[in-house]
């Protein structure tokens, strides 16, 4: 979605509601397609005092594997963003705490999509106490036990085993 913003610059007060959807089944993320659905993206741009300012709320469902037991898993993500909205900049010292809408024109959906990459969590989890997979024999310790990690000792701590004995 492409976002006119010239009336938001121009006219002090001006508000402009934003409710759409952003496809990215086809967005390549974590070895994989995970966007199970469209982004849902609601929010509002308004001028108040000369200011132009957008806030959004961007809520997706993704289809992941799990970093630890690599079991698949979704989860429901919803994020609130603002960002200040200028027309120039006037020192690149502020490169980075305004968006820079050039042509009066907004290209949500690269905005929306940056947001949510930036947001992501870094390690994604079906649980936040996965146990993982055994380092030995592989099985996923949050379904099945082993006794792999209770029979071996780090051979680096033997002699101390044996002070205990």
């Amino acid at each position: 979605m492409v976002l006119d913003c010239k009336q938001l610059f121009d006219i002090p007060g001006e508000r402009v509601a934003i409710d759409c959807l952003l496809d990215l089944s086809d967005y390549e993320l974590f070895s994989g397609k995970p966007f199970a659905e469209p982004v849902q993206i609601k929010g509002i741009a308004e001028n108040r005092a000369g200011i132009v300012s957008l806030s959004m709320n961007c809520s997706f469902r993704l289809s992941l594997l799990c970093d630890r037991c690599l079991d698949a898993f979704e989860r429901q993500f919803s994020y609130d963003f603002s960002h200040v909205l200028v027309q120039s900049l006037h020192s690149e010292d502020d490169e980075y705490d305004y968006i820079v809408v050039e042509d009066n024109m907004l290209d949500l959906d690269d905005l929306a999509l940056s947001d949510i990459l930036l947001a992501l969590p870094v390690k994604n989890l079906c649980k936040e106490d996965c146990k993982g997979l055994c380092p030995v024999c592989g099985v996923n310790r949050n379904t099945e036990t082993c006794e792999c990690l209770k029979k071996q000792v780090d051979p680096r701590l033997e002699k101390l085993g044996e002070l205990l004995k």
